[in-house]
């Protein structure tokens, strides 16, 4: 009996805590932004061929205000729509592989930092910081508007 009871208990945390990682993340997230899931060389090659800029957001794991862009910016559906069909996205962890050389060649000073860049990786504009859905589409309608100048 009391061995029943455990595998239940161990099912229903689980399939809560699949359930949460389903809303909180917003890879996953139904509207929010799409993520590429590639090298950045391959993200480089991919913004030529679709002729995009790149939207990269440099963000470290323990970074408070970057759980809260992920959580309420870019889960978002219209910052989804948007950056969707305008960017190729890219997010790195600045403390990790690739994404810790990009956070060197850029200089970044702090967590989160958001760039728009062409497809040779020149940055076109970038912030530092959370930002709510009507500021990121600004920061995205700005690096657009460069982009195509």
């Amino acid at each position: 009996m009391n061995k029943n009871i455990l595998i239940i208990i161990a099912v229903l945390a689980f399939a809560g805590l699949m359930a949460f990682r389903h809303f909180s993340d917003p890879k996953i997230a139904e509207g929010g932004i799409q993520f590429f899931q590639g090298t950045w060389n391959e993200a480089l090659a991919k913004s030529k061929l679709e002729n995009k800029p790149i939207f990269l957001d440099i963000s470290a794991s323990w970074c408070g205000p970057c759980k809260k862009l992920k959580r309420n910016t870019f889960s978002d559906k219209a910052v989804g729509t948007y950056f969707n069909e305008q960017f190729i996205n890219v997010a790195v962890d600045g403390e990790i592989g690739e994404g810790k050389d990009l956070a060197r060649q850029l200089a970044i000073r702090g967590y989160p930092s958001l760039f728009v860049m062409d497809s040779n990786g020149k940055t076109l504009v970038n912030t530092a910081g959370y930002h709510d859905p009507k500021e990121l589409l600004e920061f995205g309608e700005s690096g657009l508007k460069k982009a195509k100048h």
